[in-house]
């Protein structure tokens, strides 16, 4: 996925997305688990908003993505901020470079465009390698029953003076597989421009991923939902799932 025009729409389709609270997610998992960190990877940084905000609060961080489109957005906008972050053009199922990190992140979706077991897989072991002993892989994911009765076969739709976008999400073939069908509508003068994209996106139940962080190493791992810090079994509630994984 390289998100072609969609990087440089993202920041103004997202206006509302809560950064902060990933943000905070974050730095209540580091103090749950007592840690000292100070080498953050944010996985799939996109155009740099939790990135950014994880240096600001004084990490050492090192964002990574496979779209060159998404990192020049980033790093214009932590230049302006003046905040130095380090920007990293990288597929992920590929991690290479990186060593004794503290913490790994992944979010905003990021895992389900990892469509299939094997990237996944790829993906945990590349991170496993990269970690100090020690060290934790925060990422999330849309949660199954969510994306099936709520996001699955439904047309998202919204208008604003210079930007609108359709979003139809079709079910795909799989359990969990899914298909975003994106047009969007920028204004551009007195005219306006169309971008047309479509995102494949896949998620499993959480048994699968906790399998496969087992099988890379991983020796504890827990389950959140939706930004909230106490840790849960199973669940039908819920949006999101972030996962928790010591190596």
């Amino acid at each position: 996925m390289t998100y072609q025009h969609f990087a440089y729409l993202y920041d103004q389709l997202m206006a509302h997305a809560p950064y902060d609270e990933w943000t905070k997610f974050t730095q209540e998992m580091i103090r749950s688990h007592h840690h000292s960190i100070h080498r953050i990877v944010d996985l799939g940084c996109g155009t740099g908003e939790i990135t950014i905000r994880l240096a600001n609060a004084g990490y050492d961080v090192t964002g990574v993505d496979i779209s060159t489109d998404m990192l020049t957005c980033a790093s214009e906008k932590a230049l302006q901020k003046n905040i130095s972050v380090n920007w990293v053009h990288q597929d992920i199922t590929k991690l290479e470079g990186f060593h004794e990190v503290d913490l790994c992140t992944s979010y905003c979706d990021v895992m389900n465009y990892m469509t299939n077991l094997e990237d996944i897989e790829s993906v945990f072991w590349h991170v496993y390698n990269s970690l100090a002993p020690n060290g934790l892989f925060i990422f999330d994911i849309h949660h199954i029953h969510y994306a099936e009765h709520f996001l699955m076969d439904q047309t998202f739709t919204d208008v604003s003076d210079d930007l609108a976008y359709i979003w139809e999400c079709e079910r795909g073939e799989n359990r969990g597989e899914m298909y975003h069908h994106l047009t969007f509508f920028k204004k551009n003068g007195e005219m306006y421009s169309r971008f047309d994209e479509i995102h494949r996106q896949q998620t499993y139940e959480t048994e699968m991923y906790e399998k496969i962080l087992k099988k890379c190493g991983f020796s504890k791992i827990e389950f959140y939902r939706d930004f909230i810090t106490e840790k849960i079994i199973s669940s039908d509630e819920g949006e999101r799932i972030f996962v928790v994984a010591k190596k």
